[in-house]
């Protein structure tokens, strides 16, 4: 049994049932040590880890080994460093002793957990992010001198964590010796609860307030956490005293973060705080082209806008990816329109613009919704007028029946008194062409799709 693929599959998994931070502090330096019998031992990097999994995830993680064994297994978990983490515990603090010169800035951005693909150059700039995009360039090139802290903050997939990787992988292609340290919120209160459970506070202090560049994502985690923003406090005093650069982000601004204590929250406001808008149809377009070069795939740009259109989360259009991608291989198809509408149907009904939907929308919820937006009265959307305020409202309802629904063109021509195929298909192409260019045409698509998935 191929034991590293097993338990890759099984993180994967894991991955996408549980949180963020949650996966990197609790899983993703986890190892299957072996495999015999139905009994799975499962290594950890440090006695905490191993009793926090254990306590709180071992029904999870029994479940998803289960499918993939199909098995009734049985776990153990040990503690198992890494050969590499033993030689960081044996000489001390993890920013004690120099790196090697000879490291590149990529092995030094993996063993400080920097993603090496979030970069400047892979970072799509519009309007919505350009004010956050100048201050972390400004930040790389002059660290601790401009915008010191550097708060980022905004939504789920603006682009926050991409701009913090993308000053660390700069600073690190610089400064191969710079004393970095990167970790999530989550990651920070843990590693305090470890330092007070093992008596390790003096190396806990040393790691923290040594750094010259601190970077901390999701930092919202430890408000309401008195021992945590404590320590916060005095490590950031230490790293900004001595010309330390910080870099924080959040889901919302300073002064939005409840039980944030006030100390804090003056010194996140003494640097600059930047807010990331959601991305716009341009924006989205770019992102698309990005991570489809990334990933080797040919996107026409009339399916990129498409897709734009129809998927406003960054994380959806992802997902969207990787799903065309399988599709395209296993059909053997050339990626465009016809290949990507279906799926941006099939997509929708789970969690593309509108969230978790809990059942299946109706025609008639269609129609009524339609309605109320553009205020025509939906005997008028199924009667005979042609003119332009009916016209189009018809061939919204006509995109969304064929795009959300996944309706034939025979039974969306039914539901408007019996119109010929062919004009509902003149429809849905009508308004598919219109969304790349028209943004009064997205925000009214987009719109009616919120409050038609708010409902069900």
């Amino acid at each position: 049994m191929d034991l590293e693929k097993l338990w890759k599959s099984v993180l994967s998994e894991i991955e996408l049932s549980v949180s963020k931070a949650t996966y990197q502090t609790h899983f993703a330096h986890t190892r299957l040590l072996s495999y015999d019998a139905g009994v799975a031992t499962v290594g950890f990097p440090n006695p905490l880890m191993r009793t926090l999994v254990e306590t709180r995830y071992y029904s999870l993680l029994k479940s998803v080994l289960d499918h993939h064994t199909k098995e009734n297994t049985s776990l153990v978990f040990v503690v198992s460093p890494k050969k590499e983490e033993l030689a960081e515990d044996q000489a001390g603090p993890l920013f004690s002793s120099v790196p090697e010169p000879t490291f590149s800035a990529a092995s030094l951005a993996k063993r400080f957990h920097i993603n090496t693909d979030f970069t400047f150059e892979s970072f799509a700039v519009s309007t919505t992010n350009q004010m956050a995009y100048a201050a972390a360039t400004a930040v790389s090139k002059g660290p601790g001198t401009s915008y010191n802290p550097l708060f980022l903050y905004g939504g789920v997939g603006v682009g926050k964590t991409h701009l913090m990787h993308a000053i660390a992988n700069a600073v690190l292609s610089q400064k191969p010796n710079a004393r970095l340290v990167y970790c999530m919120g989550e990651e920070f209160l843990n590693d305090i609860i470890e330092a007070i459970q093992t008596k390790t506070a003096r190396q806990f202090k040393q790691r923290y307030r040594s750094a010259q560049f601190l970077f901390v994502d999701d930092v919202q985690f430890i408000a309401g956490k008195q021992t945590a923003q404590e320590e916060f406090f005095h490590t950031f005093n230490a790293v900004h005293r001595e010309g330390g650069q910080i870099v924080l982000t959040s889901d919302r601004s300073p002064t939005e973060i409840s039980k944030l204590e006030d100390r804090l929250r003056s010194r996140f406001e003494g640097g600059l705080a930047v807010d990331i808008a959601n991305p716009d149809f341009e924006l989205r377009t770019a992102i698309i082209n990005i991570k489809a070069h990334a990933m080797g795939l040919n996107i026409p740009p009339d399916a990129a806008q498409l897709i734009a259109a129809n998927l406003t989360d960054t994380r959806a259009i992802e997902g969207f990816l990787r799903r065309l991608a399988t599709e395209a291989s296993m059909k053997k198809a050339p990626i465009d329109q016809a290949l990507v509408a279906p799926l941006l149907s099939i997509k929708n009904k789970g969690n593309g613009t509108g969230g978790n939907r809990g059942r299946r929308v109706s025609p008639q919820e269609v129609l009524t919704a339609v309605s109320a937006f553009f205020g025509v009265k939906q005997t008028t959307l199924k009667g005979p007028k042609r003119d332009r305020p009916v016209a189009r409202p018809r061939q919204v309802f006509m995109y969304l029946c064929r795009v959300e629904l996944g309706l034939t063109h025979n039974d969306i021509g039914g539901l408007l008194g019996g119109r010929d195929h062919t004009t509902v298909m003149h429809g849905v192409e009508t308004i598919t062409r219109e969304l790349t260019t028209n943004e009064r045409l997205r925000e009214a698509v987009v719109g009616i799709k919120q409050d038609l998935w708010a409902r069900a």
